[in-house]
């Protein structure tokens, strides 16, 4: 009797060809839908890099840079508010067609999307043997597809460069001692001013000798522009960056910082001054003391990821793209989660809610604020729970984040130094 044809086997989940399948679906339809999210960042038309190079092109006909206004409908006029030190090298992208100005801004917030998103996401993968190359592929093109990430690219701003400056020097030159740990928070300050809450996060850490680097970075770079643009460097330093009608109007929904909230409820008049600063010392204090809890337990990263919460709620104007730090506090969340144990109904509750509030923070940052309904300016009504809600998302959720994000406890500031951290056990707090 002739022996009956043995049929191949059936190709299950759990072997390598359907795995490869459910990954490429993965980063396809992720691919896909990233145009559609773009869409509504389209009509900003790279708005401030074409500020930027009018400023540029004022200023090299010999008109005092921040005499510069363009007038705008809902901002009343918008000039040029960065330091002197921005001006300077923005200066040299003015002799490009701009185009071409506009393709380099974009390709280099690409590359620092990249470069950022696996800096993050490296020792999560090494601690948990995620598969490499598909965690980075699908994780960058989630951060491509997050508000604060579209708004740099489609408005043309340098925030994602100042972010490597700031993870370089806090995720790699101070955890290992680097002697240049501290130059490029320094360098980030004197460019947009906003990464100067770094420095007070090393302080609070008592890293003194980065803080100084740091510090003396800032100082130098602003003093070595001061030689070669005097009287626009002082204009600045004692008028302009006190000027905070110069950035636009406070109340409007795209500033998602404490003042931003409560100038809603006050609009059109300024929210008192003295209820905003003693709000911003609290939210300080608690924040920085957190992170520097978190530091001194060797996390570097959700020490960093606090102090940046921290700035953009205590910084008077914190625009959607401004507030980077949303990414990092997923991969906090999502670290933590794949380190709980769930074999007990407590390690199995905290999984539940840290994978929870990751995937809640995930979806509200790619959703966004502003993007698919701008509600302009004007105060909120009180009487309307849910336009609270929506216009002040971001400044609840830093808030909330600045409470429930966990810090993995690596043994302490020797261990933060470890290059070989990644094999220590995650034990969240």
């Amino acid at each position: 009797m002739p022996a009956e044809p043995i049929a191949p086997p059936s190709v299950t989940a759990a072997e390598p060809g359907s795995r490869r399948v459910r990954r490429l679906v993965t980063v396809l339809a992720l691919a896909a839908v990233l145009p559609a999210l773009y869409l509504p960042g389209l009509v900003h038309d790279f708005f401030d890099l074409k500020i930027y190079m009018r400023a540029m092109d004022w200023w090299a006909a010999g008109n005092p840079l921040y005499d510069y206004a363009q007038p705008d409908r809902v901002q009343g006029e918008l000039y040029f508010t960065y330091p002197p030190l921005s001006a300077l090298l923005l200066r040299p992208f003015a002799l490009l067609p701009l185009g071409l100005t506009i393709a380099v801004f974009t390709v280099l917030t690409a590359l620092a999307v990249v470069v950022t998103t696996r800096w993050l996401l490296a020792p999560v993968i090494a601690r948990h043997g995620l598969p490499r190359t598909f965690t980075l592929t699908v994780a960058v093109l989630l951060v491509f597809a997050v508000e604060s990430t579209r708004e740099t690219i489609t408005f043309g701003q340098i925030n994602m460069l100042l972010v490597v400056l700031i993870l370089a020097d806090l995720l790699f030159g101070v955890p290992q001692g680097r002697r240049w740990a501290g130059v490029g928070v320094g360098l980030a300050t004197a460019l947009k001013l906003y990464p100067g809450i770094f420095i007070v996060y090393l302080l609070a850490t008592r890293r003194w000798r980065e803080a100084a680097v740091a510090s003396a970075t800032a100082a130098g770079a602003t003093l070595l522009v001061a030689a070669v643009a005097p009287s626009d460097s002082w204009r600045f330093w004692t008028h302009e960056l006190w000027a905070t009608n110069r950035v636009g109007r406070t109340d409007y929904t795209g500033n998602q910082s404490l003042f931003g909230l409560l100038s809603r409820f006050t609009a059109p008049a300024e929210p008192n001054r003295a209820l905003w600063l003693a709000l911003a010392l609290l939210v300080a204090g608690y924040g920085l003391w957190r992170a520097a809890r978190a530091a001194s337990a060797g996390d570097a990263l959700t020490g960093l990821t606090l102090t940046g919460l921290v700035g953009a709620l205590v910084s008077p104007i914190t625009w959607t793209h401004h507030i980077y730090w949303f990414v990092p506090a997923v991969v906090v969340l999502v670290d933590a989660a794949l380190g709980t144990n769930p074999a007990t109904p407590g390690g199995a509750r905290r999984r539940r809610w840290l994978t929870g509030l990751a995937v809640f923070t995930g979806a509200v940052i790619i959703y966004g604020v502003v993007s698919f309904h701008d509600w302009g300016v004007a105060p909120v009504h009180t009487d309307s729970p849910g336009e609270f809600l929506v216009r002040n998302t971001y400044v609840l959720l830093s808030l909330l984040l600045l409470v429930a994000l966990p810090v993995a406890r690596w043994g302490g500031p020797t261990a933060a130094r470890d290059r070989k951290s990644h094999q220590l056990d995650r034990t969240p707090e």
